[in-house]
């Protein structure tokens, strides 16, 4: 990532509202109902366009396609993957569990139901270099067609271990087995977007939701370490030919209004995290579980030539973060690392991370956004 020693810049977490249409073809895609190809690219790319032109309206410095084309930042990957067939019920969140009622009213949508989750019955292997180069091919066309001089740009890209986390394995032998096959797999997908020149996104929040999934909720810290060391090793197998500095990583506790009373604590897990081969972290900050957490990183210091991306705009909630409250997020962040470490102010979390489960109104989100550029210009006249 490029750093600017005298501002803030802004950011988002990748997701971002899509429109009516694209939510309808989306679903019907996912319904395996024919969809014209012309019409779904023609939405596509005007989705596309306009998210691109929305973001340099607002004012972000570090933008990208909004994830526009996708079902979800996780299960897009069921379109790129050999192997997945079917989907299988699973077990929400072990937060959830103890409130049935409210996650079966909040997570099953006209579009996508979290519970049920895509099966691998043979092995893996990345067959989705057409519809990833579509996709880089309609962000580069949007790019061109908006007026706007962005400072960066970047692409999204799961992460092997949320793949996992959200696949049901029905091939391999072992969990770590079948972890790095798709380690090995989206490789590919990794190197296509540095190839492009774009900065790469990994979006990895199991390395911080182990703690709280079906599986680790009753397990010692210890071993909810170790699996998230497992996640890492198997992203740095993954990253190999990917230079450092064009990886940003996003981490969180699960994009989700839940009550997260099951969340593990960031100051445990960020030396894990730092095994990390990447050079941004974006993490929640405006989370109310965890607004507390920016000590964390007093007592454990991010790496040198690390930026850190706090995350200071709830994306959870309809309230728009005032850009005070933004600006006093950020200098607290900014008071607990290293004078030398560069800030990007950017939400919590995407605002579209699963389509048709948007908990924001996308105009909303949109206000959110612009409330981030002012609290991070307030927060630059403080700082600087």
């Amino acid at each position: 990532m490029t750093t600017t020693e005298n501002r803030i810049r802004t950011t988002h977490v990748g997701s971002l509202p899509r429109p009516p249409k694209l939510l309808e073809l989306l679903k019907a895609r996912q319904d395996d109902a024919d969809v014209d190809e012309d019409e779904w690219n023609a939405t596509v790319t005007e989705a596309t366009r306009s998210v691109v032109e929305r973001q340099a309206e607002v004012g972000i410095d570090i933008a990208n396609n909004g994830e526009q084309s996708r079902v979800s930042f996780n299960w897009y990957v069921a379109d790129r993957l050999s192997g997945i067939d079917g989907m299988r019920e699973q077990e929400l969140w072990a937060d959830l569990q103890a409130f049935p009622e409210y996650a079966e009213q909040t997570f099953k949508t006209d579009v996508i139901d979290l519970s049920m989750h895509p099966v691998v019955t043979d092995p893996v292997e990345y067959t989705g270099v057409d519809e990833a180069e579509a996709e880089l091919e309609a962000f580069r066309e949007a790019l061109e067609t908006v007026d706007a001089d962005f400072e960066e740009t970047f692409m999204t890209s799961a992460s092997p271990s949320v793949v996992t986390a959200t696949h049901v394995n029905e091939h391999y032998d072992s969990y770590k087995e079948f972890l790095f096959a798709v380690a090995d797999a989206m490789a590919h997908e990794y190197e296509l977007v540095a190839d492009s020149g774009l900065s790469l996104q990994i979006d990895a929040p199991e390395l911080l939701t182990a703690g709280h999934t079906a599986a680790f909720a009753d397990e010692p810290l210890e071993e909810v370490k170790a699996v998230t060391r497992l996640h890492v090793e198997a992203l740095n197998e993954s990253l190999a030919d990917v230079p450092d500095e064009q990886v940003r990583l996003h981490t969180c506790w699960g994009s989700y209004e839940g009550p997260h009373h099951l969340d593990t604590d960031l100051v445990e897990l960020l030396p894990v995290i730092y095994e990390a081969d990447i050079s941004g972290l974006s993490v929640e900050q405006a989370n109310p579980r965890h607004q507390h957490e920016y000590r964390a990183f007093t007592e454990q210091p991010l790496p040198d030539g690390w930026t850190l991306m706090p995350g200071v705009v709830d994306v959870k909630t309809n309230i728009i973060d005032h850009p005070e409250t933004i600006a006093d997020r950020l200098e607290r962040v900014a008071d607990a690392i290293d004078e030398s470490t560069p800030l990007v102010a950017a939400p919590d979390c995407g605002f579209g991370t699963q389509a048709g489960l948007g908990m924001v109104d996308p105009e909303i989100a949109w206000a959110k956004l612009e409330a981030l550029v002012e609290g991070a210009d307030i927060a630059t006249t403080r700082l600087y």
